[in-house]
């Protein structure tokens, strides 16, 4: 069985993996940490409170904003795998967003899938915070 929470996958293993399916990780890897962010320093209030600031904090336009703040912290890697998620075909694109900020949405998502399945989970942790820090 495979330990979820300490994974440490060989690049050239995440290297041969569809973008898109990494986006797609990464996109619940994100998500988790978002609600979780929120469990920890919104208090007790109702679930649905929760879900409307989690839905907030998780479209494509804050995770447009968001992967723009991040990117003078990343180093040329890191660049080339959100370069590789916004790149990436997508094959649609929901009403709610502009075409540019759901392909940086992408590549944010990507990249923390990238990073989640090589085990970084302290960077994973780094970018996150300055991700929020406007927040």
């Amino acid at each position: 069985m495979t330990d979820f929470f300490s994974l440490n996958t060989d690049t050239a293993d995440i290297n041969s993996m569809s973008s898109l399916s990494i986006a797609y990780l990464g996109d619940a890897v994100f998500e988790l940490m978002v609600r979780t962010r929120l469990c920890l320093t919104s208090g007790n209030i109702p679930a649905g409170e929760l879900h409307a600031k989690a839905v907030d904090m998780v479209r494509a336009s804050a995770q447009a904003e968001m992967a723009e703040r991040l990117m003078p912290l990343l180093n040329e890697a890191e660049k080339d795998i959100f370069r590789r998620g916004r790149n990436s075909k997508v094959h649609t694109t929901p009403h709610s967003a502009s075409k540019s900020d759901y392909h940086a949405a992408t590549g944010l998502e990507m990249l923390f899938g990238y990073l989640y399945l090589r085990g970084e989970t302290d960077r994973l942790n780094e970018l996150f915070a300055a991700a929020m820090e406007v927040l």
